[in-house]
């Protein structure tokens, strides 16, 4: 394997832990669930993106055969993080969640807290 492929997997590996860590440190810090929610999501699946993509350029290069797993797995991670996490925020605005910013529904209803939601029951 040359040199230059050693410093792209090595360049993979780091950005990879490097995003993982900044979405683990962020579900930690941050406030409230919404705002936590972004952390595992984003962050982290470019991180672990990244790692699968460096493990599966080394064992498609150090190997006679295409690795294709990691590839499968990546795919399955992009297309399944950004749904999990749109289903959770549509369970925390339904359950009423407490918020640091104003929930949407509620800032329609000019500050009245939870007057938003129920004027959309209204409108069905």
């Amino acid at each position: 394997m040359s040199g230059t492929v050693e410093i792209l997997l090595s360049l993979l590996v780091l950005a990879g832990a490097g995003f993982t860590f900044i979405g683990s440190l962020g579900l930690v810090r941050l406030r409230d669930f919404y705002t936590r929610l972004h952390g595992p999501t984003k962050a982290t699946t470019l991180g672990v993106g990244c790692l699968l993509i460096a493990s599966s350029l080394f064992f498609s290069l150090t190997t006679e055969n295409i690795s294709l797993h990691e590839i499968l797995v990546t795919l399955f991670l992009f297309i399944t993080a950004p749904i999990s996490a749109h289903l959770l925020a549509k369970a925390a605005l339904h359950r009423r969640l407490p918020s640091v910013a104003p929930l949407p529904v509620d800032a329609a209803a000019d500050g009245e807290p939870g007057a938003g939601i129920d004027r959309l029951q209204d409108l069905r």
